[in-house]
């Protein structure tokens, strides 16, 4: 049984589902789907990265929708390739820290190396971005591409 509840944002369309299943012994527990919004980066062979990325993205998850992906110039002073980002509006039962580890987990199975420089050259970077209606990486108002992208997945998002 499905049940749509409002976000808790004024004049929002978008809305989080419950979904209530029976578990053991007939107790309900309801399990929310919520709604997110991933960055999705790369420097490294991108044209290979990015559709690996979505593919693995998408058999763990219902992606909604995904912004076009652009090209950006690499920011930290290491002279390294332009990157390709983008971003896509998926669906999840999971809890953020459980979608920030599986993130994590899909960037290593993606060639990317555990220690590597913050701002160097990457196979692929997933940061969460807006997690229910709610801009929750503040490289959003920092980064133009990054707001374009959000806000073409999400155009009625308040921030």
């Amino acid at each position: 049984m499905m049940i749509e509840l409002p976000s808790n944002k004024k004049n929002s369309k978008s809305h989080a589902k419950v979904n209530k299943t029976s578990g053991r012994f007939g107790v309900r527990k309801e399990k929310l789907n919520h709604q997110v919004i991933i960055e999705l980066g790369s420097n490294i062979e991108p044209e290979k990265y990015i559709p690996k990325a979505k593919q693995l993205l998408s058999e763990k998850f219902k992606i909604i929708s995904e912004s076009k992906f652009v090209k950006t110039k690499p920011i930290g002073g290491i002279s390294q390739p332009d990157f390709i980002n983008g971003a896509v509006l998926l669906e999840t039962e999971l809890s953020a820290q459980e979608l920030k580890t599986v993130l994590k987990s899909l960037e290593e199975q993606l060639g990317r190396k555990k220690g590597s420089p913050s701002f160097g050259p990457r196979t692929m970077d997933l940061d969460i971005v807006v997690w229910n209606d709610e801009i929750v990486d503040s490289d959003f108002y920092k980064r133009a591409y990054l707001k374009e992208s959000v806000l073409e997945l999400c155009p009625d998002l308040r921030y």
